[in-house]
């Protein structure tokens, strides 16, 4: 019998394996940081932590139809609804027309990088001590910021952060002073990916500044648009520092309370992980839903002829 030749052994090249090297990093992150709690939190929803042990037991959909006769949890899912709903609206084109004025041909350069950094100078700013500066100009005193400019129409004192209506108007517009130089910096950079050609057909055809925005500018901004209204949408459902800062755990008939701050309670106060956890995994359905719903809307599932 002829004698089996041996089998070459084939060799990894360096090429093969640069790719996993680069991508191992974020898989491995991805796999801690997102995937493994995402997955212990759905299973821990559907236990009960024993008091004064660290055991838990198995209690099935107890929590979930704990959540769905809460009365805290739907004045919590309302109020960030409404905030979603305010923000999303005033968010995106408030920047988109803040980036096309920035962006215009007619706006100095020097104009532009001072613009830019005026708007984008919030964001470096601390949450926790805007909230406190914020806090003071909503007091309900005479002398608070808020109630002096009432005060030049003739109106009274207002309890800004004891009221649902201007409790709300409180959250938006730290929100608006916040982010609104972030989104504005997206759009910026979706404004350099514009064809020239394109404002300069149209103003051939003698197109106003309205219509070039109208018909060029916001339809080829469509993904940064899309991308904007994910993660407006996100941090919505998600809020928890500004109302933490307006009135910690315990706003009056509720008014400031979030999601997230029903899941502090439950888990840092009542030691309640099981109930805490089954909040998290419904505010997560809640968020993908809402973002499905609106990609659904704007088009993104669309088959492109």
């Amino acid at each position: 019998m002829a004698e089996k030749m041996p089998r070459r052994r084939k060799k990894i090249s360096k090429q093969q394996i640069a790719p996993y090297l680069f991508v191992a990093p974020f898989v491995i992150s991805f796999l801690v940081f997102m995937a493994y709690p995402l997955v212990h939190a759905f299973l821990l929803s559907f236990q009960q932590l024993i008091p004064f042990t660290r055991y838990t037991e198995w209690v099935g959909l107890a929590n979930y139809r704990r959540v769905f006769n809460d009365p805290r949890f739907f004045a919590a899912l309302w109020n960030v609804a409404r905030y979603a709903f305010w923000t999303c609206l005033i968010l995106i084109p408030g920047p988109m027309l803040l980036a096309f004025i920035i962006n215009g041909r007619t706006t100095y350069k020097w104009a532009r990088s001072l613009l830019r950094s005026m708007y984008f100078l919030p964001v470096l700013t601390s949450t926790v001590i805007a909230g406190i500066v914020f806090s003071n100009m909503f007091s309900s005193e005479p002398g608070g910021a808020f109630n002096q400019f009432i005060g030049i129409f003739g109106l009274g004192p207002n309890r800004w952060l004891m009221q649902a209506g201007t409790a709300m108007f409180a959250l938006v517009i730290i929100a608006v002073w916040r982010w609104t130089g972030v989104n504005m910096i997206y759009f910026l950079a979706g404004l350099n990916n514009v064809p020239q050609e394109l404002y300069e057909s149209a103003e051939v055809d003698g197109a106003s500044g309205l219509q070039k925005f109208w018909y060029i500018t916001a339809p080829m901004l469509r993904p940064i648009t899309i991308f904007v209204l994910t993660i407006s949408i996100t941090a919505g459902f998600s809020l928890f520092n500004e109302a933490f800062v307006y009135w910690g755990i315990a706003s009056p008939n509720d008014i400031g309370t979030t999601i997230v701050i029903l899941i502090y309670r439950a888990a840092f106060q009542l030691n309640d992980f099981g109930y805490a956890a089954t909040l998290g995994v419904t505010l997560f359905v809640i968020v993908l839903v809402a973002n499905l719903l609106q990609l659904k809307v704007m088009g993104l599932f669309r088959k492109e002829d």
